[in-house]
């Protein structure tokens, strides 16, 4: 459809057709509170947010980093970027003190990888930028997000439906950031046939619920662009708030009657450990159809446990469904039946460790994974070899490749790229069976122990449940020594007792059949992570290798005063080397 192949032409439409009453953003506070944005007041402020851009000195095609969390100023930002005719690079905020030297590093190293001309941030976060632009400072440097919406009226910048829409960094980004390119085309291509999963029957339309950072693909591209492109509500929560206290997402789905909700495996396993009953006194969940799970490995003993704990309080048994996708191809690639409870293989293990997807007789013990379902409309799944694009045959492990409208223009700072014959190494591991996909891992985190392949989320998740763990928090890795093959298992406590490692030991055998060589019980906040939240697991060997895998070191009133002070200089420090109007905010 015409009006809607750019991002600003969905937000004009949406401006023009959206109910002022209904549509729109809704932003919650940690306290429950709420601001409201309809459709058309985001385009308002979007237009202000582009003049002030504009004003600035930003030039069509450039690109703008913003580093901002979970508030309006988010849209203002993000819109306005679009409105002058820049490309928005979205970024995390630094959650941690205890990890700013990190942060700073990583920031640094993404804004270079970017080429970004500027960088958009709050007050909370324009503190401890100056080490960040000390080491990489834009050309029209630090611009205050608050001042945007005071900008003069800019109309909307018409590009063409192929020019670059927006950067996303991969999820997998460690060492070396892969900023990923998509044009507007095929971020909408992606949101379109995300809203033929979730037709609206005419007796409830579909509101959206999510606490996912709008830094990541599964927030922004599948919340905010979904209820934009529709268009329609969409809740928005801070994601250091529901991990405060996750009963908000749950209070929230029932408080606005939410249908639709994505999330990672281990906000569903974190709401069963942690939300009480007395939290959701008076709540009703019947109302929310898609509970989508994804954007790590899907578990299904911690699917059955939420469905189990939430339904008393209306969970529909069908309402947690595996997806997958990837920043790579935008967003989503593949979803299950939803009205299927929450569909599995449960498969021979020693078959497996060679390869081969074997189910067994119902009834029969084996190794239990989640399938993520059929490809999304114009969308296509292929199992091959390594640098092959020669299908394997159904039930074969091998590199899942990807086809469809929506996959990226390419990695923006490189030459290499993932691509096989047209097709997009995905980097994962999994196999088809009956037309479905089932994702056995990733291929770089793969578990070689005796001569058999074992997936580390396997051993990762056999300890979830267990009393003392957090959730979401182990790591399994393999390594080589004089000893031969090592299996090492980290895990982040968050209290301990005396039988706790013999817990997770025999919970991990009983599982697996593996016997860990070594297994460590670490500090809460130990484990390095990606960008979005996802265990770095060959980082976490390599720290453990080098004795540098430690907690962060506390936030005391001392730390945060030298961070500031360091921050401060290096602001300083870019301020005195720039010209005059080159640093401002």
């Amino acid at each position: 459809m015409p009006e809607r192949q750019t991002l600003q032409a969905c937000l004009a439409r949406a401006a023009r057709v959206g109910r002022p009453d209904r549509d729109g953003l809704i932003w919650l506070d940690r306290h429950e509170a709420e601001t409201r944005t309809d459709w058309a007041e985001v385009q308002r402020r979007a237009r202000r947010a582009g003049g002030a851009l504009r004003a600035r000195g930003l030039k069509p095609g450039e690109r703008v980093a913003l580093l901002l969390p979970t508030v309006p100023l988010f849209a203002d930002a993000f819109f306005g970027v679009c409105a002058a005719g820049g490309v928005p690079v979205p970024l995390y905020p630094p959650v941690r003190l205890g990890r700013l030297d990190e942060w700073t590093e990583k920031t640094a190293a993404m804004l270079k990888a970017a080429d970004v001309a500027a960088v958009v941030a709050d007050a909370r976060v324009r503190r401890v930028l100056g080490q960040v632009l000390a080491r990489h400072n834009p050309r029209l440097g630090l611009i205050s997000a608050e001042d945007l919406p005071a900008g003069p009226d800019q109309d909307l910048h018409r590009p063409d439906p192929d020019a670059l829409a927006m950067v996303q960094f991969s999820s997998g980004t460690t060492v070396r950031p892969k900023p990923v390119g998509l044009s507007h085309r095929q971020v909408l291509a992606n949101v379109e046939r995300i809203l033929d999963f979730m037709p609206e029957d005419g007796a409830q339309e579909h509101v959206g619920v999510s606490w996912l950072p709008l830094y990541h693909d599964m927030g922004l591209i599948g919340c905010v662009f979904v209820a934009l492109h529709r268009p329609g509500p969409l809740v928005l929560i801070p994601p250091e708030a529901f991990l405060a206290r996750p009963a908000l997402w749950l209070r929230a789905l029932s408080r606005y009657k939410g249908t639709v909700s994505p999330a990672p495996d281990f906000a569903y396993g974190l709401c069963v450990e942690r939300v009480r009953d007395e939290e959701l006194a008076g709540c009703d969940l019947s109302a929310w159809r898609l509970g989508l799970d994804g954007a790590e490995p899907v578990s299904p003993k911690v699917a059955r446990a939420f469905a189990a704990r939430f339904a008393p309080f209306g969970l529909r048994p069908t309402a947690v469904t595996p997806v997958y996708g990837l920043s790579e191809a935008a967003l989503a690639v593949t979803f299950t039946d939803p009205d299927a409870v929450f569909p599995t293989w449960v498969l021979d293990r020693e078959a497996l460790t060679r390869g081969e997807a074997r189910p067994v007789e119902p009834g029969q013990p084996g190794l239990e994974l989640a399938r993520v379902g059929r490809p999304l409309r114009d969308y296509a799944v292929k199992i091959c070899e390594k640098g092959d694009d020669q299908p394997l045959p159904d039930g074969r492990v091998g590199r899942v490749l990807v086809r469809g409208p929506s996959l990226m223009m390419g990695y923006l700072d490189r030459e290499e790229q993932p691509f096989v014959q047209g097709w997009l190494d995905t980097g994962d591991l999994g196999f088809l069976l009956q037309g479905e996909l089932t994702i056995t891992g990733r291929a770089k985190d793969l578990l070689v122990l005796r001569g058999r392949n074992h997936a580390p989320q396997d051993v990762e998740q056999a300890l979830h449940g267990i009393d003392g763990v957090r959730t979401g928090c182990v790591a399994a890795a393999a390594q080589i020594n004089e000893d031969g093959e090592q299996l090492l298992v980290f895990v982040e406590v968050r209290s301990r007792r005396p039988d706790l490692e013999a817990d997770c030991r025999n919970a991990i055998l009983a599982s697996t059949g593996l016997r860990p060589d070594a297994l460590l019980l670490l500090e809460p906040g130990t484990l390095p992570r990606t960008s979005s939240g996802k265990i770095r697991r060959g980082e976490a060997l390599r720290q453990w290798q080098t004795g540098a895998l430690r907690p962060p070191a506390p936030v005391t009133a001392l730390r945060m005063a030298g961070a500031l002070a360091q921050s401060a200089w290096g602001y300083l420090k870019v301020a005195r080397d720039t010209e005059p109007d080159g640093a401002g905010g």
